[in-house]
C-alpha cells in the first residue's frame, strides 16, 4: 500500500510539474547572452512576452529584432521573421534582417547631400549609391539596452550616440529606439533623436516578415493605404516624381496577392523595392494604418500603422539561397517581405519630398506598430 501511495504521489508530482512546464511563461522580459563578437564584446538578447504567449526577441547588436512568435488560426505559435540562430551569422554579414537602420535608411544618390550650403560625401556601398547608413551603419553598432515592464506592455529601450562625422554625417546624434510588446498583440517601435548639427536622420526597421514561416511570400494578400509611389531609375534612386499607383503593379488599394503583378515590376532582379506614400487626411504625423497582410494557409494577419510619411515595400529580391537561417531554412528569393516605414529615399536631394533634415533644438519622434491577429 505504501508503494502504491508513494507511486501515486510521484505521478501526481510529475503531472503537476508537467502542467507547470506546459503553462505559458508569465508576461515579462528575460535577458540572455546571445554570444560574443570577434572583438570580445558580449551581445545580449532580450525576450519580451505578453499575456497571450507572444514572444519578441531583440538584441543589442544593431538593435535587431531576431524572433517574433505569433499564433496561427489554430493557436500554434510560429516565428514570422527571418534571421539567424547565432550571433556569428549576423556579424558575418546579412541583408539587414530585423535591423535598426540609420543614420539614413534606404539610398542616397551617389552618396552625396547638401545641408546648410555644405556638401557631404558618404560611402558608396550599393552600386553608385549609399545604402542604409554606410559601411558601418546603426545595424552594425552595439547599443545600450534597458528593460521597462508595466501592466499590459513589455519594452526594451536601446540607446546610442552617433558621433559627429560617423559614416560622413555631420553632428552628434543621440538616438533612442524602443520596442514594446503589448497585450493587444502589437509590436510597437518608437524612434527618437536629437542632434548637435543639422543632419539627415531617417530611421527604420528592416524586418523581413513571412507569415507562413517560410517559403515564397507571393501568396500573401496585401492591401495598402497608398495612392501614390515614387518611381525610381535603374539604380533604384527616386526620379523625384510622385505618381499615382493606378494602372501600375504598385496598386494594392484593394486586397491583392503579392505575386499577382510582381513579375511586371521593371528592373533587375525583379520584384518590389519601392517607396509608397501613406495616404493621410492631413500633414500632421498621426498614426495611420498603411498595410494589411493576410496569409491564407495560416490565417495570420499583420496590420501595420505608422506616423512616417512613407514605407519601402521590399520583397527580398536579392535573397539567392546562399544564406541559411533559423532552423536550417535556406532563404531563397522572395522568401520574405519588408514594410520599412520611414522618410522617402534620397530625400535630402529632393526638395519636394518630406524633409528628413533634423536641426539642433528639434526632436525627431516617429513610431510604427505591427499588430497581429488571425482569420478563420
Amino acid at each position: 500500500m505504501m508503494w502504491i501511495a508513494t507511486t501515486a504521489a510521484s505521478l501526481l508530482a510529475a503531472s503537476t510539474a508537467f502542467a507547470l512546464a506546459a503553462s505559458p511563461a508569465p508576461p515579462g522580459v528575460t535577458k540572455l547572452e546571445f554570444g560574443k563578437l570577434k572583438d570580445g564584446t558580449t551581445i545580449q538578447q532580450y525576450a519580451m512576452r505578453n499575456s497571450h504567449g507572444i514572444t519578441a526577441k531583440v538584441m543589442t547588436y544593431g538593435a535587431t529584432l531576431t524572433e517574433l512568435h505569433v499564433p496561427d488560426r489554430d493557436g500554434k505559435l510560429g516565428d514570422v521573421v527571418l534571421g539567424f540562430d547565432n550571433l556569428a551569422a549576423y556579424e558575418k554579414g546579412h541583408p539587414f534582417f530585423g535591423s535598426t537602420v540609420g543614420r539614413t535608411a534606404n539610398r542616397i544618390a551617389k552618396g552625396r547631400f547638401t545641408v546648410d550650403g555644405k556638401t557631404y560625401k558618404l560611402a558608396i556601398n550599393n552600386g553608385p549609391n549609399n545604402l542604409h547608413g554606410g559601411l558601418k551603419g546603426f545595424d552594425k553598432q552595439v547599443w545600450k539596452a534597458e528593460t521597462i515592464s508595466k501592466a499590459g506592455a513589455q519594452s526594451v529601450k536601446f540607446t546610442r550616440r552617433s558621433a559627429d562625422m560617423e559614416e560622413g554625417y555631420p553632428g552628434a546624434v543621440d538616438v533612442v529606439v524602443t520596442y514594446t510588446l503589448t497585450d493587444d498583440n502589437a509590436l510597437r517601435i518608437d524612434y527618437a533623436a536629437t542632434t548637435t548639427k543639422s543632419t539627415p536622420v531617417n530611421l527604420t526597421n528592416h524586418t523581413y516578415f513571412n507569415l507562413a514561416g517560410d517559403g515564397e511570400v507571393r501568396y500573401h494578400v496585401v492591401q495598402f493605404n497608398a495612392d501614390k509611389y515614387t518611381p525610381v531609375d535603374d539604380s533604384v534612386i527616386p526620379t523625384g516624381e510622385i505618381k499615382s499607383v493606378a494602372g501600375t503593379p504598385f496598386d494594392f488599394r484593394k486586397p491583392t496577392a503579392i505575386g499577382a503583378h510582381i513579375d511586371d515590376v521593371p528592373g533587375t532582379p525583379g520584384g518590389y523595392d519601392h517607396n509608397l506614400v501613406v495616404r493621410r487626411t492631413s500633414k500632421s504625423p498621426a498614426m495611420v494604418k498603411f498595410a494589411t497582410v493576410y496569409e491564407p494557409s495560416t490565417g495570420r494577419v499583420l496590420e501595420a500603422s505608422t506616423t512616417f510619411p512613407g514605407f519601402q515595400f521590399y520583397t527580398a529580391n536579392f535573397l539567392d539561397g546562399s544564406l541559411t537561417g533559423k532552423g536550417g531554412v535556406v532563404y531563397n528569393k522572395q522568401y520574405g517581405f519588408c514594410l520599412e516605414a520611414g522618410g522617402f529615399p534620397d530625400a535630402p536631394n529632393h526638395p519636394n519630398f518630406p524633409s528628413v533634415i533634423l536641426h539642433p533644438g528639434e526632436k525627431y519622434n516617429y513610431s510604427t506598430v505591427f499588430k497581429f491577429s488571425t482569420r478563420k
